[in-house]
């Protein structure tokens, strides 16, 4: 019995002194193991650096248009007083080089309206005289000769195809020629706008635009509204200038001024289909509601010997259609007229007090020139 105690007694001593020698080792051992380094992790890979901006090659598409279009925009002056003297008889404004081999530029007719003199100047060193070939009140536009050949050529788009939010660029002279070929940039603002001016005589004019918002001043009448891939879409010609109104410039649509254009330059003149009306008075729905009668064209004067007037159309007859064409508004009736000719035979409908609707045959004569 005291044996196999003895025996417990010392296997118990020596797990003691065991446990008792590893925790002294631990103790000795571990600065020197927590101080060993441990194996270097793998570092990130670095960030890509952001590139700065090149600065001195630019590659804006309005930097490209102003170079390709620029050098085909004039500026013209127009002399309208006694002589040179009389500054209150200077106007100033912008034209369109469209046929370079043969030096004509179109600009708006509001530009050269009453002149006696006209210069176009390509640059500061380059200024010829000019001669009208041809201009049209209804329209504001003109066309100009100058004897020089191997001019720049302005290239015309596809107005029908601009949109409303698209980037375009206006060029032109704003101010005189010390601002020549001033360059702005905007968005198309909305289509098909029209606008009623001021023309020669104090007739109005009413003309369908586009609208943009950008900038255009006095000078800038007659240059180019330009897309991005450097066509011209329009020609500048009016801006909205009341106090607290900014943004609100319009241009003629290219499609629009083409065929008169080249009317001007084929004949010199216009011809236009001419129907005898006037003193027209646009009837809106909110007086065709208090009236109970129909919207459309109030005719408040009938030419004698006129195409109205032979084909019976009468005083306070109501003109609401042209052939196919609904007619609201005087701008209507003119979009109408402006796809006939001299000649063409065409159906006005009118609305006739105690009568009703009648379809009256009309054989359209051509407008007297101005």
């Amino acid at each position: 019995m005291y044996v196999k105690w003895r025996w417990w007694l010392a296997a118990l001593l020596l797990v003691v002194l065991g446990a008792l020698g590893g925790g002294l080792l631990s103790f000795a051992l571990a600065p020197r193991l927590m101080a060993k380094p441990l194996p270097p992790a793998t570092p990130p890979p670095p960030l890509p650096l952001a590139q700065p901006p090149n600065l001195a090659g630019e590659t804006s598409p309005v930097v490209a248009v102003a170079q390709q279009v620029g050098p085909a925009v004039v500026g013209i002056t127009a002399l309208t007083g006694a002589d040179w003297l009389d500054k209150g008889g200077i106007k100033q404004g912008s034209g369109i080089i469209l046929d370079g081999a043969n030096g004509y530029i179109v600009t708006n007719n509001h530009v050269i309206a009453g002149a006696g003199r006209i210069n176009v100047s390509l640059d500061q060193d380059r200024v010829f005289p000019a001669e009208v070939v041809g201009r049209d009140t209804r329209s504001d536009l003109a066309v100009l000769r100058i004897k020089a050949t191997n001019l720049p050529t302005a290239r015309l788009g596809d107005s029908s195809k601009v949109q409303v939010g698209e980037t375009v660029v206006a060029i032109g002279n704003p101010l005189g020629r010390e601002f020549a070929r001033s360059v702005t940039v905007g968005v198309v603002s909305a289509l098909n706008r029209e606008i009623t001016v001021g023309g020669q005589g104090g007739q109005p004019i009413v003309l369908r635009v586009l609208q943009t918002d950008a900038p255009i001043n006095p000078g800038n009448s007659g240059g180019p509204l330009v897309n991005m891939r450097g066509e011209v879409i329009g020609i500048n010609s009016v801006k909205i200038a009341t106090t607290g109104v900014e943004g609100m410039g319009f241009a003629i649509p290219i499609n629009d001024a083409r065929p008169i254009i080249d009317q001007l330059v084929a004949h010199g003149y216009v011809t236009r289909p001419f129907l005898g009306v006037y003193n027209l008075r646009e009837i809106t729905p909110e007086v065709a509601g208090w009236y109970n009668i129909p919207t459309g064209l109030f005719v408040g004067g009938v030419m004698p010997g006129s195409p109205a007037a032979k084909a019976g159309i009468r005083v306070e007859d109501i003109i609401v259609r042209l052939d196919d064409d609904r007619v609201t508004t005087y701008g209507e009736l003119q979009r109408a007229l402006a796809g006939k000719r001299p000649g063409d035979g065409v159906t006005v409908t009118v609305v006739r007090p105690g009568k009703g609707e009648l379809s009256l045959k009309v054989t359209l004569a051509e407008l007297p020139r101005e």
